[in-house]
């Protein structure tokens, strides 16, 4: 049963608490000050943001040493050779440990690109929307809406399924067939500022392509389903600066070949993501990342996700004051979108949340409320402490 429910029931007004709702002092508001003491033995202040995302400490630490000198190298990682045989090491581990978590074979080449999502959004039909074919993308969103708009520069897009008419609050579901001559189908398997996210995929005979820049590597999925991948890495996998791309070769045979290096899936390919100087610095966090990620295993970090964001939801849907809109067969583990039964109430809690060390939760510009990021780096503990304060504030708004 959908308890997160969607009504047409005018929402309860609730009463504003008496005396003043200014951001709450450690000693007016106790619980604050014990959760905001301990987090600052961790970080400055518990972040929640959308991305850039957190790290985990031990990826900021070891990156904040190597800054100073990489492997007694006598040079920084930020100046370091992206020719030379250390980074050259840090790309071969890197590509591996892709590989690894996603279990999958030789069969598979993994690309480090520059340009953001945005650049992938018009880099993927460059190279495989040609000789007249048309590609498919199902639209579950606002990013999922920018790839179709940027890809109907360069062939026929054709949208299967949408849920713009819900205003993205919950997936669309395809119920036609996908015909096998598409150069590909195009899914956005998790969408950012709504909070919604696929948690089963479409059966394509054409090839399947997802960006996964906000979910990957939070779950253990059947990646081999997939013929291309690509994930800005400011999320779940490191710093801003870089996209990782996986393709597998058989469709790299497929890719225009009258493309400039720096816009070719094969040429980079061929290159070892090297047509260019890559970013160096964004690679090597992207590599301490994987590492994190290659000793918690993808299975355990799955099973945490599912557990922070059982937490969030399981809030949400007893709460007198917070609301969520997404019904439960949609809702995103990565993103947890909501608002505020009492609108007045969105800008006070915000001033609140601050005051506890608490950032990020803002929902994007365009819906409003707000926007809990469960990357894999916020831990359980984050989540505790986060609805501990979402519960002393609606006590203390809510007089009933």
């Amino acid at each position: 049963m959908d308890t997160c429910r969607r009504t047409n029931e005018r929402p309860r007004r609730f009463s504003k608490p008496s005396g003043s709702l200014h951001p709450p002092t450690h000693e007016s508001f106790p619980i604050i000050k014990v959760l905001t003491f301990a987090y600052k033995n961790k970080y400055a202040m518990l972040n929640f943001g959308a991305g850039p995302a957190r790290l985990p400490l031990e990826v900021t630490r070891q990156l904040s040493q190597d800054i100073i000198e990489y492997q007694q190298t006598g040079l920084s990682i930020l100046e370091l050779p992206h020719r030379g045989e250390a980074f050259g090491k840090i790309l071969s581990e890197a590509n591996a440990l892709v590989k690894k978590l996603m279990q999958l074979n030789d069969d598979y080449e993994v690309l480090w690109m520059q340009g953001g999502g945005r650049m992938q959004f018009a880099v993927l039909p460059m190279n495989l929307l040609h000789s007249g074919r048309s590609a498919g993308y199902i639209d579950s969103g606002h990013w999922a809406s920018e790839a179709i708009r940027y890809a109907r520069h360069y062939g026929t897009i054709m949208v299967p399924a949408s849920s713009r008419e819900q205003h993205y609050h919950s997936l669309p579901v395809i119920h036609e067939a996908i015909p096998e001559d598409w150069a590909y189908l195009h899914i956005t398997t998790n969408n950012t500022i709504y909070g919604t996210q696929f948690h089963d995929f479409p059966n394509s005979p054409a090839p399947l392509v997802a960006d996964m820049s906000s979910d990957i590597f939070s779950r253990r999925i059947n990646f081999s389903r997939f013929d291309l991948i690509y994930a800005v890495a400011q999320k779940n996998i490191g710093i801003a600066g870089v996209t990782m791309v996986v393709v597998k070769k058989s469709l790299l045979q497929q890719a225009a070949d009258n493309l400039p290096g720096i816009l070719s899936y094969r040429e980079m390919a061929a290159k070892n993501s090297l047509v260019n100087t890559p970013p160096v610095f964004a690679i090597y966090s992207c590599l301490l990342t994987l590492r994190w990620m290659d000793s918690m295993g993808l299975d355990k970090l799955d099973q945490l996700n599912r557990n922070k964001a059982a937490l969030m939801y399981a809030f949400l849907d007893e709460s007198n004051l917070f609301k969520c809109l997404v019904p439960t067969g949609s809702r995103s583990n990565m993103n947890v979108c909501f608002q505020m039964k009492d609108e007045q109430a969105t800008g006070y809690f915000l001033d609140y949340a601050a005051s506890a060390g608490i950032q990020g939760i803002s929902g994007h510009r365009s819906t409003g409320g707000f926007r809990v990021s469960l990357y894999n780096a916020i831990t359980l503990s984050d989540v505790e402490q986060l609805t501990a304060v979402m519960r002393q504030f609606e006590k203390k708004y809510d007089k009933r």
